[in-house]
């Protein structure tokens, strides 16, 4: 009997023990995963911009070549980087100066004789009261006589050439009356010299120098298929390399393409076709220390003003089409979406209003 007790209690502590190890090994498993808490966010009004940032260069223009006219050769030139102004001597030729005036239309003949008209006389005309000379009675327009050359101008007049008179011998030169076109330069506008290509004693018919203008711009490459985004006079920030943040404008967008689509043959010189757009800061001052530099341009596409936004996680798809957003208890708003940027999305709708708490999964 004993025996048998003995063997009824290990049995049964056998039977006690293996529970008791099952008990523990269920304790030691992981239990069913917890449902994810909902994040959420609440509705805001605010304003929303559709922007984009591109890479672009600070720089000077393009230079534009200046090839100088007449006889003699080149006695002085002036320095790169020098400003270049209305009145000013650009370089010298047999030692004497050569002039900036500013116009559309060159000296293509000596200006000397009353009477003369052309657009060649708009230009002296206009120069000489730039410099403050008074010209006598206002000279009139007229149809040029000079040829198809001449065209629609200025009649040149005794006023005029007393004036021209006055001007030379305030400025040093010989009191002749006549303009000569190699002494004289018409130039778009104040200029800055960028580079100097001739040599003292060249003849004065050789290229002298490049000219830009005396503002930097921004040249930036923009996609061709978003460029109808970009227009002139677009207001853009421009962020230079010290990470400072300055306006600027779009100046112009180019119509010329450039680059070509993939083919699909794995052609290295396939590109993204890109236009060319300039950029000119809106206040020189902020680029002065800097010749040249890499930039980020920020272009705005579309502004939204005081509309509601949500993150874009909010948006839940309707399987019977449209969006709607999710309330924490689970409840749908249906909403009417608009612009979509920086990872927001505008709404509308009866049922959403400022402040609202929404589910959202970002």
């Amino acid at each position: 009997m004993t025996a048998v007790a003995v063997v009824l209690a290990v049995v049964a502590g056998g039977a006690y023990g293996a529970e008791a190890l099952s008990d523990h090994g269920r304790r030691q498993l992981p239990g069913p995963a917890a449902a994810p808490s909902a994040q959420t966010v609440k509705v805001k009004q605010t304003d929303l911009s559709d922007s984009q940032t591109l890479s672009g260069v600070l720089g000077f223009d393009a230079p534009v070549t200046v090839k100088g006219t007449g006889k003699g050769v080149i006695s002085r030139l002036p320095a790169a980087g020098s400003a270049v102004s209305r009145g000013k001597p650009l370089y010298w030729v047999d030692d004497e100066p050569v002039t900036v005036f500013f116009g559309d239309t060159p000296f293509f003949r000596p200006l000397e004789k009353a009477g003369t008209t052309g657009r060649d006389v708009t230009v002296l005309v206009e120069n000489l009261q730039a410099l403050g000379y008074e010209l006598g009675p206002r000279p009139r327009q007229s149809a040029g006589t000079g040829g198809a050359a001449a065209g629609t101008g200025t009649e040149l007049t005794t006023g005029v050439l007393d004036a021209l008179k006055r001007w030379q011998h305030d400025t040093g030169r010989k009191e002749t009356g006549t303009l000569d076109p190699g002494r004289a330069v018409v130039l778009s506008g104040p200029s800055r010299v960028d580079t100097v290509s001739a040599q003292l004693g060249d003849p004065a018919t050789e290229e002298v120098l490049g000219l830009t203008s005396q503002e930097k711009t921004v040249t930036v490459k923009i996609d061709a298929g978003s460029a109808g985004s970009v227009h002139r006079g677009d207001k853009v920030t421009i962020t230079l390399p010290d990470a400072k943040n300055v306006p600027g404008k779009v100046e112009s967008v180019s119509t010329t393409v450039q680059g070509k689509a993939d083919d699909g043959t794995g052609d290295a010189a396939a590109s993204t076709p890109t236009l060319q757009v300039k950029v000119r800061p809106t206040h020189s001052a902020d680029v002065a220390k800097l010749d040249a530099a890499s930039v980020q341009v920020a272009f705005t596409a579309e502004t939204r003003k005081n509309v509601l936004v949500v993150p874009v996680g909010a948006l839940l798809a309707l399987s019977e089409g449209g969006y709607a957003l999710q309330r924490p208890g689970g409840k749908l708003v249906g909403v009417e979406t608009g612009l979509f940027a920086r990872g927001l999305v505008e709404v509308s709708g009866a049922g959403v209003k400022e402040g609202d708490v929404v589910v959202t999964a970002s």
